[in-house]
């Protein structure tokens, strides 16, 4: 059982524990100047101690690209992910509840900004401990194959729960949270949590991968045309994939009686990942009983994370989300 007194040991032992796991730095362009008075996080976990498994022939590389022209607002993403890994933010006073957030980038880059620090800040700031996960990439030639990020998620929610005296969390109330193609990535662990996608490596992987809750947020869901997004669909199975290989990436063929409650959000306006992804990921929800909460709103487009809310109903999404979650008795 979770108490108090673990709250205080976890956060006593934090500093000692954190230093015998191997890290690598966040993700960042080189010379880049931190936006003032909103410094990146330096925490990191590198998900696989001996370096991730099934490295591609021609390893891809690091790269970060800076999208936005605004500095104090920066929009940047990465792309070549060698060195998988969890960016912690830690809340000034934890609530025992944890999420780990996957940000999208059409399984082509990982947006770091947009759907992962800011996101990440303002669930910590509200008591959460939050880990953003930067995964491999399906294009990028791991043996893994459309399976190499669900590696990487499932990883990172063992490591979590494996770790979490260090962060001073219950490791039954890990919630998952995706954004796009981070949505799917999301979807896709809560529907394949048990699905064996890499080798055990240590005491680790004996943990449960399975979400306390899941909350795929305008996600990228079927891989069969033309609800699929296209993008996203080609760099995961491929532009000429089978319908059976399609089902079989696609979390509305796979949910359970196991599936943790969703919760879903998507704008009817969105262009780029049409709203049917959520539609059809909750009825397969429904038909199998699970607990699903639904938010569809008039307008939003797609990407829109915290930053593109301000001024419309939408904006009013994480609120639903922490509330929703409370009767989840996630925190």
């Amino acid at each position: 059982m979770f108490v108090r007194r673990d709250l205080i040991l976890g956060t006593l032992a934090a500093s000692v524990a954190t230093s015998a796991w191997p890290q690598t730095p966040p993700p960042a362009k080189a010379g880049e100047a931190p936006v003032p008075d909103l410094p990146d996080p330096v925490e990191t976990i590198d998900l696989w101690p001996e370096g991730a498994p099934g490295m591609p022939d021609a390893p891809p590389v690091e790269t970060v690209d800076q999208r936005g022209t605004d500095p104090d607002l920066p929009d940047r993403a990465v792309r070549g992910i060698t060195r998988p890994r969890l960016v912690v933010f830690r809340p000034r006073i934890p609530n025992g509840a944890a999420v780990l957030a996957m940000p999208g980038g059409g399984y082509l880059r990982i947006v770091i900004d947009k759907e992962g620090y800011e996101i990440a800040r303002w669930l910590s700031a509200r008591g959460y401990t939050v880990f953003v996960l930067f995964y491999r990439l399906p294009g990028d030639g791991w043996r893994a194959g459309p399976d190499v990020a669900l590696s990487d998620a499932q990883r990172a929610m063992r490591l979590i729960r494996y770790r979490a005296r260090d962060f001073a969390i219950d490791p039954d109330r890990v919630a998952a949270m995706g954004f796009s193609a981070g949505g799917h990535l999301c979807g896709d662990l809560a529907t394949r949590f048990a699905a064996k996608t890499y080798d055990s490596v240590d005491a680790a992987d004996k943990l449960s991968a399975r979400p306390f809750v899941a909350a795929p947020i305008y996600a990228v869901q079927s891989m069969t045309l033309p609800v699929a997004h296209a993008g996203s669909r080609e760099q995961l199975i491929g532009k000429d994939a089978s319908p059976t290989l399609e089902r079989a990436h696609t979390p509305a063929s796979n949910v359970t009686k196991q599936t943790p409650p969703c919760f879903l959000l998507h704008a009817e306006d969105d262009a780029t990942v049409p709203v049917e992804n959520s539609l059809l990921f909750r009825a397969a929800l429904k038909a199998q009983g699970i607990t699903v909460e639904t938010h569809l709103f008039a307008n939003g487009g797609h990407g829109f994370g915290l930053r593109r809310t301000i001024g419309k109903p939408v904006g009013a999404w994480p609120d639903l989300f922490v509330e929703w979650a409370k009767t989840q008795s996630l925190a």
